[in-house]
Parts: structure tokens; sequence; C-alpha cells
């Protein structure tokens, strides 16, 4: 099937065409005709599979329309995106897929000029893509109209409700016409997600064209068992051995990030830190530098690695696992994208097994643990660590007043 037996126009099928498009993929086939149509839409699929292009093709073909008749730039479109790198990605597909068409794009997300997002957006925007917090700023301070919205759309939907956007949210949904179509996309779908279509939604298709919360079958994934105070060691150790270049590293918390970037330079592997408390301009360089090449290994935060989109990226390492197990599957849909092979190499201590096992849960598959040679688990330790008994009330008591409690006195034998 070719992109233009889908409805769009012909001067967008050239794009595709020039761009190397040789098929819709099938979340693309199902969900172009369904946003034609200006029917809601909650689409599912594995991340790398095309999930923006499925609603960035079929919008720009209606923004075209709308052209033909009122020529004048008014935003058109809203795409909100959890994190700024998304923002930027999205953008610039807009941007990619409307080249040389009259369809203007606008990225407007924190941690950026806003005077500078302003200019861009009094010289006419169709399709305004931004992240909740400096959406309302623009809402707030009337520096926007929204009147013409034909099309909300929240991508990555499940990581707007874990990060705590859906206050944001319901304030934005205030501004917005109610007489509008909204789209749904995510690599993951939970219980909040439906909860919140229920509201948001009106009898929407649901496309799923993957096993939910699944992960593409060409990434290979293990799982290495590991102490805590050896991970670092073994982030670098493995990326030697394994001679691998571009290395895209996640841990849970910022600081993490820096120190692991930092042990690992020490080590002789040239590596970046990207996180949230990184200014925009830091986090674009860390990028650019790893897109290039001039970065060996890219350590990142779920939230700032959400959106970071690189061809042929084929290395992921989680030093840690996150805390919630749908992110694993955001992690490691990073590599293995459109149809490209990809690793996956998730570090795991004793104290990380119950994390593993909601990973196993999600994706119901087994992980089996292995060791690396010479970073083997210490067992004598880990039999240390246990938890000992629960202390007793009696001595919770005493804890908390300062004092220690007596130990019962054990009934001496009788003689």
């Amino acid at each position: 099937m070719h992109f233009i037996e889908l409805g769009l126009l012909p001067e967008i099928t050239e794009n595709t065409d020039a761009l190397g498009y040789q098929a819709p993929t099938p979340i693309q086939e199902k969900a172009i005709p369904i946003i034609l149509e200006k029917k809601d839409l909650m689409a599912g699929a594995q991340t790398g599979t095309g999930k923006t292009a499925a609603f960035a093709l079929p919008l720009i073909h209606n923004v075209l329309l709308r052209k033909k008749t009122q020529p004048e730039s008014v935003i058109q479109t809203l795409v909100l995106t959890p994190t700024r790198e998304l923002a930027l990605q999205v953008h610039e597909s807009f941007e990619r897929y409307s080249q040389s068409l009259n369809v203007r794009s606008v990225a407007a997300y924190g941690g950026a000029s806003l005077n500078v997002q302003i200019k861009s957006l009094k010289q006419g925007c169709d399709i305004l893509v931004a992240t909740p917090g400096r959406l309302l700023e623009l809402l707030m301070k009337e520096l926007i109209d929204i009147s013409s919205l034909q099309t909300l759309v929240l991508d990555e939907a499940d990581r707007m409700l874990d990060m705590g956007f859906i206050v944001d949210i319901k304030r934005i949904l205030k501004k917005l016409p109610s007489s509008r179509q909204t789209l749904f996309f995510s690599a993951t779908f939970n219980d909040d997600i439906f909860t919140l279509s229920k509201t948001l939604l009106n009898a929407p298709e649901l496309i799923e064209v993957n096993q939910r919360n699944s992960v593409v079958s060409s990434v290979d994934q293990s799982f290495y068992s590991v102490d805590k105070h050896k991970k670092s060691g073994f982030v670098s150790y493995f990326i030697g051995w394994k001679n691998w270049h571009q290395v895209l590293v996640f841990t849970r918390t910022k600081q993490g990030a820096d120190e692991l970037a930092s042990e690992m330079n020490k080590d002789g592997i040239k590596a970046q830190a990207i996180h949230g408390d990184k200014s925009q301009g830091a986090r674009n360089r860390a990028l650019a530098d790893f897109k290039a090449g001039k970065v060996r290994a890219l350590v990142a935060t779920d939230v700032a690695a959400r959106g970071i989109d690189i061809d042929q990226l084929q290395y992921v390492i989680n030093h840690e696992l996150p805390y919630q197990a749908e992110d694993y599957i955001h992690r490691i849909g990073r590599t293995g994208r459109a149809g490209e092979s990809g690793v996956a190499v998730s570090l795991v201590t004793e104290k990380e097994r119950y994390l593993l096992a909601d990973i196993e849960t999600l994706l119901k598959e087994s992980a089996m643990l292995q060791w690396l040679p010479g970073f083997e688990p210490d067992l004598t330790q880990q039999d240390s660590t246990k938890p000992k008994r629960p202390p007793s009330k009696k001595e919770l008591r005493a804890k908390a007043l300062g004092l220690t409690a007596k130990k019962p006195n054990k009934k001496r034998p009788r003689r």
C-alpha cells in the first residue's frame, strides 16, 4: 500500500516519497483514515513504529484543506507532549513532513526564551506543539488565540498522567473549544488512560497494532545480576568489551546521571549526562554531540530521554530499573526502531528484584538473570542484608522514647 491510497493529498505523499517512506506502518495505515474522518482516536503502538507520522500526516492534510478557503494561519492543531525533547522532536517531524508546503509549526516549551517563541507565534502558526506548563503560561497571558482549534493531540498520554500533568491538562481543556477532535497516542495504555479518555474523547476509535504494553521483537533483552557498587564499572567495562558506540544509558535520578557520566569518563568512556536540571541549551548540545558520535555514551533520566529519537540507535543500558514498569518499555523502545535491531541490557541488584518482577508481569514474560565474570554478585553480602525479625511493639515504643527495651527473660528450666 502507498500513502496516497490512505487519502492523503498528493503534495504530502510527494514528501513521504522524498523521505524514503516506502509504505505506511500498521499504526499509520489504521490511524490516518480515522483522523482524516475527524473522529476521536486512542492509538497504542510500540515505540519506534511511526506514531508521530500517524497523526502528523493527516493533520497536515487537514490544515492544507482549510487553507484552500481560509489562507491565514490560525492555530488549528495543538499537540501536547510531556517533555521539551519530545516537543522538539514532534515539531521537527511536522516541519519535515510539510517541507515546501504552506504549513507553519511552532514549538513552545519551558527552559527556553518565551520572547523567541512569541515572535515565532506572531509570524503565524497552524500547528502548535507544546508542553503543558509553557502552554498555560501563553494562555494565561493571552498571548495565543486557540478559538479556531480543530484537533487536540496528547502524545505519550500515559506519561502525562505519571508526571502529574492531569491538573494542568484540565486547566488547559477549560480554555479549548468543546467541539474538537481529540487524539490519544501512546506506547502503553493503563486503566488511568482509559478513565481519562471517557471524559475527554467522544466515542473514540481504539487501535492497538501490537499486544498491549509490549516491546518490539527486534530488541534483544538481557538482564545481569550485579551489586550496586559494581554497576558503574560494569557499564564502562561492558561498553568497552563489546566495542559499543552511541550507547544510551538510563538512571533513575539526576544526581545518579551526573555521577555515572563522571565515572565513565574516568574509565575512558566519553560520556555526557542529560536531565531536567540541565539548561535546554546544554541538553541540546549534549544530544547533538551524541548524535554526531562525539560522545560515546549519553546518560539520561527518564524525563530527559523521552523524545530522544536517534536513527539506528542500537544499544540501551538500564543502569537502574525504573520504578514504573511502563518506563522500561519506553526506555528500550529508543532502540529497535523502524524495523532495525537493537540490544537492551539491564543491571539488577537484589533490592531491585521486585522492580524486575513488575516488568515481567507487564510484559507477561520471564527474565533470565545472568552473571558477568568479574562482576558476580556477592551472595554472602546479600544473605547478610536479609531483613531481620520485625521489631516488637515494645521495642518500637522504647525506641520512640529513647529507651532500650528489655529483652524478655527466658524461663529457666526447672531443676
